[in-house]
């Protein structure tokens, strides 16, 4: 597998913590393990259904057609994700969003508005 670009890394990095914050908000009562992002990126405590969510995102981001110049997501014109994935995906931002927000991470809301 070839290395992640800088631009790779960092996204995988944000899905990753935004995927943990949605599932430590929404699925409390469920067991978790480590979920190991690639290359060594880190890991997250994720349930089972968020870490088969994660892999199935990170691998979309992964193999982006457009990746030299990728726009953000909800600006693109091809969608890599299914629709039922995509909802998913926009229902994890929205919640992870205002959540990262409210406790300081003030780059988020950069990302929201642009």
């Amino acid at each position: 597998m070839e290395t992640l670009t800088k631009q790779q890394q960092k996204d995988v990095r944000v899905l990753g913590r935004f995927i943990e914050v949605y599932c430590a908000g929404n699925h409390d009562s469920a067991t978790r393990s480590s979920f190991q992002l690639p290359e060594n990126l880190g890991s997250f405590d994720l349930c089972s259904d968020c870490a088969e969510f994660a892999e199935y995102a990170i691998a979309r981001r992964l193999k982006c057609p457009l990746e030299p110049d990728k726009p953000d997501c909800k600006k693109c014109k091809i969608h890599c994700y299914a629709p039922e994935q995509r909802k998913r995906m926009q229902e994890v931002m929205a919640y992870s969003g205002r959540k990262l927000i409210l406790k300081g991470r003030l780059d988020y809301l950069w990302h929201y508005f642009f």
